[in-house]
Parts: structure tokens; sequence; C-alpha cells
């Protein structure tokens, strides 16, 4: 992001919605006042509820503990694939208490990351990314919650672990970023795609093609802030107040009314997230 940008005004609302991936630590909530602070911004352009989500141990604690302190906050924990070589034997004790509490709806976001392996200092290898993506799906199919899945740049060898372990019931594709081939691949196994701001940018031509064949009952729509800022805010801070902005984008993409989308997604994220 680039500071110098301000922070999108606040759009016209539209309801009800449900921000289906947020990091409302990155946003900078850091107590039960400023978590309250977001959410309350949020849903005054009809953000309702929000999923609050973990890439690392420290940030699956707090995001369980933010949903304790708002009943329109729900968590989602895991490592991040990036940070699958932190996946010892007390990181999976942690993690596997924190998913069995009642206020957490997903396991996630993990994956498969083939991006920053040898860009990123510290980033795990592939073959312990697979690993950690082997154990996180074993994690929710035992306890019977969605598993929430970031993939970049890993879409036939995630498809192939997936198919080889076998996925739980629910599978959500967390900031969709893939072409339509791989769209049609997913939404023939069943799988959820959520689609960010990304989707807005319009030399996002792959992505806008692929958001167009994901059928209504296979859609979600998230922020994934404060990344992903929608068009035409790019590069700006992003919270989930500004969802409404990615909404109508999809929406006019999609050739569907805003508010009947809002209803349909919305809809979705209650019955995935058993909301």
């Amino acid at each position: 992001m680039r500071a110098e940008r301000p922070a999108p005004a606040l759009p016209e609302p539209l309801a009800p919605l449900v921000d289906a991936h947020t990091h409302l630590d990155a946003c900078g909530a850091t107590d039960a006042a400023s978590t309250a602070v977001i959410v309350d911004r949020a849903a005054s352009v009809g953000v309702g509820q929000v999923v609050t989500v973990a890439d690392d141990l420290a940030a699956a604690q707090w995001a369980v503990r933010a949903a304790h302190w708002d009943d329109r906050v729900f968590a989602a924990v895991a490592l991040h694939p990036t940070r699958a070589n932190a996946l010892d034997d007390a990181a999976k004790t942690e993690l596997e208490r924190l998913a069995a509490d009642p206020r957490v709806v997903a396991v996630g976001e993990t994956g498969l990351d083939y991006y920053w392996p040898g860009k990123l200092d510290g980033c795990a290898d592939i073959e312990t990314q697979i690993e950690g993506f082997r154990w996180h799906i074993d994690l929710a199919k035992r306890i019977r919650k969605p598993l929430m899945i970031h993939n970049r740049e890993a879409d036939h060898d995630l498809l192939t672990v997936l198919l080889d372990e076998g996925p739980p019931d629910t599978v959500i594709f967390h900031c969709f970023s893939s072409d339509t081939n791989m769209a049609l691949s997913c939404v023939a196994e069943g799988y959820i795609l959520s689609f960010s701001g990304s989707v807005s940018f319009k030399n996002a031509h792959e992505l806008r093609e692929a958001a167009e064949v994901v059928p209504d009952d296979q859609i979600l729509v998230e922020t994934d802030a404060p990344y992903l800022t929608p068009h035409p805010f790019r590069g700006a801070p992003n919270e989930p107040y500004c969802l409404p902005y990615t909404m109508r984008a999809l929406a006019e993409l999609r050739g569907q009314d805003p508010v009947e989308l809002a209803k349909i997604a919305t809809a979705n994220a209650r019955r995935v997230y058993r909301i």
C-alpha cells in the first residue's frame, strides 16, 4: 500500500453483506475497542459480519480473542503457506485447540504459494508448504469446518493435493485470482470461490472472465483488508467498510443487480460458515 493515499470515502450502503475474509489486526485493531471501531464503520454501510483470518500463530490467537470481543466477528485459524515451516508439534497442538473454539468458522488461510519462495526471507519451501497444507486439510476434516485456501501460482499442485487427500465438505478459495479454466475446475468440485477487490481491477482480464462463470450458490465476496483495495482506490488502505465497492463492481461484471447479489453472497457466507 502507498501510505500517502487517503482511505476511501464511505461507500453508499449496501446490505446485507458479510466480509468473508479480512485481517482486522493488520487493519490496526489491537483490542476490543479498536476492533469495534472498525466493525462499526463496516456496519454503517451494511457489512454486518466479518471473518478475521490468521496467517501465523499469534494472529490465530488474536483472531479468536477478537471473535469473543464482538459478536459480529468470527475467526479462521491456520498458518499461511509461506509460514508452514513454523508448523511444529507445539503449533499443531495450539491450532487444534483454537480451531475447536465455537467462534472459529474455518481452518485458514492455508494452501500453496509458489510466488514467494526464493524471494522472501524465511519463506517455507514448496515441499514444506505441501506437507503443511495436507495437515490443515486433515484438521478441517477432523473438526468438520470449512477449509479456507490461499492459492498463488499453484493451481495444478493445489488441486492435486486436495484430490489426493480428499477435501473436507466445504472448500473456500479465498481471493480467487486464477483463470476461467481453474474456476470451472473448482466449480465442478463444488468449491466456493471468494472474490476480493482485485476483481475490480481493469487489467485483471483473466480473473474478471473467471468471475462471470461462477454459479450464484458458489460465490463469496471479501476485502482481504488491508490489502487489495478495490478500484478506483487501489493502493489506499482497505477495510471491511469498502466491501460495497467490490460487490457493486462484481455485480456489474456479472450483469446482476448489486442488491440481489449482496443477498446471494450473504446467504452463501452464512450457510458456509454456519453463522
